[in-house]
């Protein structure tokens, strides 16, 4: 039984959330399903550079071109460009078709490509309950055809680290994650503390969000840190001692998963798959409500029990998450198919 996938995301260093999404089921798969064989296929401006990747023995390279291969064909990030045997795609979010976080002409190429991956596919699986109602609503897909298969997360070694006074952000700066009100609510926060924003600065809006630093009085306490490595990224979550993500739209957030996973006390928004993927485990507030998000802030800093109740409601949550659990999900998916 043939499977194959979209492996063109999951190549380079500075992976996306699909990024990682991508390699954690290639490999996930291929490493639980040793008696199958699996098509890893590239999109011709990936293929090259997908020989650099050692892949496992029962995986093999394919061009992405024409009407994929296998018995299964899976779509890992909401785009199928022809149909297969049997065509399964993942959708991640569908922000793009709902608010003002993009250009007009990026906004109808994107609309246009999800069309077309739900129209071409036999299920449509959904990261989380909140993409899949917007996948039934916006694209008229039956909820029978949408399965929700959640990301999943990996549980750190414990690490002994002081937490330091530092508010952590991580994420692309763009308009759809809320930047801009979390630097102006940080500015509420005692003078001994830190705001680091760890991301690219180079997602629609970003300039704007960017000069509510600049023109931030605690500019001097702000770090603009730009993308940073896995490693730098597991330190930064290690001395955190409050991680806030007050965006106005996720198809899930994976952050607040990686936040929780590393012990800390996690601040986030009551719209979209946020409360949904933080259960009980997130101090919850209205991300269009500067005030709300520093007083969020401010309870947390001035409260070590919570922050403390926080973390251990965190780590339980994120180990609800699991990619094994996401592998399995996936297989059980291309088996009801077959």
């Amino acid at each position: 039984m043939p499977i194959a996938l979209d492996a063109t995301y999951s190549l380079g260093e500075n992976l996306s959330g699909i990024g990682v999404y991508s390699r954690e089921l290639l490999f996930g798969l291929a490493r639980a399903h040793p008696e199958e064989d699996f098509y890893y296929c590239y999109r011709s401006h990936r293929f090259l550079r997908a020989y650099r990747d050692r892949l496992p023995k029962n995986a093999m390279r394919r061009l992405l071109i024409g009407t994929p291969p296998g018995d299964v064909f899976h779509a890992l990030n909401q785009r199928v460009d022809a149909p297969a045997s049997r065509t399964v795609a993942t959708f991640h979010d569908l922000f793009v078709m709902t608010g003002e976080y993009s250009s007009p002409d990026f906004r109808a190429r994107f609309t246009a490509q999800a069309q077309r991956a739900a129209e071409l596919s036999d299920v449509v699986i959904a990261v989380s309950q909140f993409t899949a109602n917007q996948i039934e609503e916006l694209l008229r897909v039956p909820a029978s055809r949408i399965r929700v298969v959640p990301h999943g997360v990996r549980m750190p070694p414990d690490a002994s680290m002081a937490r330091e006074n530092l508010v952590l952000f991580v994420g692309a700066i763009q308009r759809r994650k809320n930047v801009a009100r979390l630097v102006k609510a940080f500015e509420r926060m005692p003078p001994t503390w830190r705001l680091a924003l760890a991301g690219a600065a180079d997602g629609f809006g970003a300039a704007q969000e960017l000069r509510a630093v600049q023109e931030s009085p605690r500019r001097g306490d702000i770090d603009i840190l730009g993308y940073v490595s896995n490693r730098a990224l597991d330190l930064l979550y290690q001395r955190a001692a409050i991680f806030a993500f007050p965006s106005l739209d996720e198809g899930f957030g994976m952050p607040i998963l990686e936040a929780m996973a590393h012990g800390v006390p996690t601040l986030t928004s009551t719209r979209s798959s946020l409360p949904e993927v933080a259960g009980d485990a997130a101090l919850l507030v209205d991300p269009f409500d500067t005030e709300a998000i520093a007083y969020g802030l401010r309870r947390l800093a001035e409260d070590a029990d919570l922050r403390a109740d926080l973390t251990r409601r965190g780590l339980n949550r994120a180990r609800d998450f699991s990619w094994d659990a996401a592998i399995a999900g996936t297989w059980n998916i291309y088996q009801e198919l077959l």
